[in-house]
């Protein structure tokens, strides 16, 4: 009986972190796509609210969360984790911004083919379809990604906690005297 209990303990501490794995990715990918549609409204001059627009930003930010957590399950981007953190930020951010471009081809082309259109025509223009637009929107995703991948690489390397108790919870105040303390006055 003892067992069982805490197999389910176990198992409801392992969704509590998986579910707050998915709310911290899912915030974050929404701010970033949020930001983009709002770029791509005041670039296009569009004064009118976009709350569609907005709700695919919602949409796609949960689903890409959920493609992140598989991911990371998979281990994906974890084979540099043991050289110093520019490292693993960079190739995790280049890593998962080529999961989301092909996530987001393989999407279209199946919204597509149940439409009844052709693999062809399924197929999205990203940057415009060229080469150098794809580079580009790859280049874009990865920047955006970059301060997640470093916050949570720091976070990794600091114990599980610590970077929400620094951000979160101490105050400023404490952590430069424990700093001061650990490294001198500087």
């Amino acid at each position: 009986m003892a067992s069982s209990e805490n197999g389910l303990h176990k198992l409801k501490e392992k969704g509590i972190e998986e579910f707050h794995r998915f709310t911290v990715m899912f915030l974050y990918l929404w701010a970033v796509f949020g930001v983009f549609v709002l770029n791509q409204a005041v670039a296009l001059g569009q004064t009118n609210s976009h709350f569609i627009t907005q709700g695919f930003a919602v949409i796609n930010a949960a689903v890409l969360a959920k493609v992140m957590l598989i991911a990371e399950d998979l281990k994906l981007g974890r084979r540099l984790e043991h050289l110093p953190l520019i490292y693993p930020v960079l190739y995790k951010s280049g890593a998962f911004a080529v999961v989301f471009i092909v996530f987001h081809v393989l999407e279209k082309m199946v919204v597509g083919l149940i439409a009844g259109k052709s693999v062809a025509a399924s197929m999205p223009s990203i940057g415009g379809g060229t080469w150098f637009g794809i580079a580009t929107v790859w280049a874009i995703m990865a920047a955006s990604l970059l301060p997640f991948f470093a916050l949570r690489e720091i976070s990794r390397i600091m114990g599980k906690g610590e970077l929400w108790n620094i951000m979160f919870r101490r105050p400023a105040q404490d952590l430069r005297s424990a700093a001061e303390r650990k490294w001198g006055h500087h």
